[in-house]
């Protein structure tokens, strides 16, 4: 057997580790791997990878697109067979390419290539992936995200190909880590649920412990992950500037002479993905000068005891909205919609995401205040206090909408989300919709805690304990190649679903 990994940006060294183990405990001699960003393609080119047969380079393949003809006929055959019902998806998706953002901090939103290059990259990046497929012939492909053109177009040439596919998911639940065949949703976890909904089959030994997570869950609330917790974000002036303090001030001057320094000496520094720190510094100056006038004067006191909605804004850019739900990526108008869909006594609640903070620009908050019926909520405040007194909770893909699940209040989202299968969760599918399933999710919302238990059971029997979002973000995740006894659940369960036996 051979398993192919995309191996992208931070997961690159968690892919490594996977690889590691998969040839220590299970005997797995090749392995194929799909490279992004310089740095985690020089990380792995370093070192003995076991069995790596070939590593195809992101980088390396996009600056192919300033000699390579446009092919308009591979392009409309390459859109016939994988096209989402066409080609653009693999575009929007593409943060660096369409917006220029990630080398540009939000809001910037300037696509750097033309029409025709943006198809060339397509076509050069297509041609790559089918040629890599065609030699090396692997039997699965894992991903961790999918957040680029050339991510999007290995998972659906490899689903055309019937490649079996398993994507990593934090599974929302403690610090468990689950598998499944699609990058939204829990298939592995919905094929157990549903057997679970009809009798089919039964896991009493799990029982208790949901129970008794419920129960703790909903007397003392807490977040599956506290990274983006307010307390631990820069949301004031003083945590935003506190790199002035003469120790931090000594330390920005040090960190950002040096990252000037390697970007300049960097004989690769006209990478497409490549950061550079003379714009980072100015993006950065920018959002300073925002938290520095504020935006105190347009946060809105919040009364618990009235009738609202509530709707926490994602972070961006990312795969929440580019990839789950790109034609609702547009949060503005998604809050217009859900504001003109309420009730007349009804006020929505809107929230900043702690890690947005400084981004947004005032003119987007003042627009927000334009509504007569939207109150704009300090990003200090905690979510789940809100979820909890809120009538409904609305969220394009977000977790907010899993945490008010378990609460037993109403929710719906905006795309098909890992939590949209349970029987008391809507989604708008159609925007003409919506004023529709507020009032149905008002009036005539009914807690299904059975099937919730089902789902939360179905989770629990298909995860590991692997804290994947802590491995994923902890400073030093380079390192994590050293101590990857921390993944030894994940890979054997990724060895499970592709029926391997440990050969201890």
């Amino acid at each position: 057997m051979k398993i192919c990994f995309l191996l992208q940006r931070r997961y690159a060294y968690i892919g490594y580790a996977l690889i590691e183990l998969l040839n220590q405990n299970y005997g797995l001699k090749e392995f194929c791997g799909y490279a992004f960003t310089r740095e985690s393609y020089n990380f792995l080119k370093d070192r003995k990878s076991p069995g790596l047969t070939q590593i195809i380079f992101d980088e390396d393949i996009h600056r192919r697109y300033k000699t390579e003809p446009i092919d308009w006929e591979f392009i409309k055959n390459l859109e016939k067979e994988y096209g989402l019902p066409n080609l653009w998806p693999y575009l929007e998706l593409d943060r660096i390419i369409r917006s220029s953002q990630l080398i540009r901090a939000y809001p910037y939103d300037r696509p750097g290539y033309s029409h025709e290059e943006m198809a060339r990259i397509i076509q050069v990046k297509a041609k790559a992936i089918i040629k890599f497929l065609d030699e090396e012939k692997p039997d699965a492909v894992i991903f961790a995200t999918i957040g680029a053109v050339g991510s999007l177009l290995l998972f659906e040439i490899a689903k055309k190909r019937k490649i079996k596919i398993l994507n990593i998911h934090p599974a929302r639940l403690d610090t468990k880590c689950t598998l499944s065949d699609h990058y939204a949703t829990f298939s592995y976890v919905d094929d157990l649920f549903k057997k679970l909904q009809s009798g089919e089959m039964s896991l009493p030994e799990h029982r208790d412990a949901i129970i008794s997570f419920l129960e703790k869950f909903r007397q003392s609330p807490e977040p599956y992950c506290d990274l983006d917790l307010p307390q631990f974000r820069p949301i004031d002036r003083r945590r935003q500037f506190s790199f002035l303090l003469p120790k931090k001030l000594l330390w920005s001057l040090y960190w950002w002479s040096r990252a000037i320094f390697r970007y300049l000496s960097d004989p690769y520094r006209n990478d497409y993905s490549n950061i550079n720190p003379f714009w980072e510094i100015w993006d950065n100056f920018k959002k300073k000068i925002r938290v520095l006038i504020g935006f105190d004067d347009l946060y809105d006191q919040i009364d618990l005891s009235e009738d609202f909605a509530f709707f926490p804004l994602h972070l961006e850019p990312e795969i929440a909205t580019l990839l789950y739900a790109p034609f609702y990526k547009d949060q503005f108008w998604i809050i217009k919609q859900i504001a003109h869909s309420l009730p007349l006594n009804f006020k929505l609640y809107v929230k900043e995401h702690p890690a947005m903070a400084g981004f947004r620009t005032r003119r987007f908050y003042q627009e927000l205040k334009k509504i007569p019926n939207v109150k704009l909520v300090k990003p200090s405040i905690g979510s789940l206090p809100l979820i909890d007194h809120a009538k409904l909770t609305l969220t394009i893909s977000g977790t907010a909408g899993w945490e008010a699940v378990q609460l037993k209040k109403p929710v719906i989202t905006f795309c098909d989300v890992f939590y949209s299968r349970l029987p008391m969760v809507k989604k708008c599918i159609a925007i003409e919709q919506l004023p529709y399933l507020v009032k149905e999710q008002l009036e005539n919302f009914n807690h299904d805690e059975k099937s919730l238990i089902n789902f939360l059971t179905a989770i629990w029997q298909e995860s590991v304990d692997v804290n994947f979002v802590q491995i994923w973000n902890i400073e030093g995740a380079s390192q994590i190649h050293l101590k990857k006894d921390q993944l030894l659940p994940l890979a054997d369960l990724i060895a499970k679903k592709l029926n391997l036996a440990d050969k201890n």
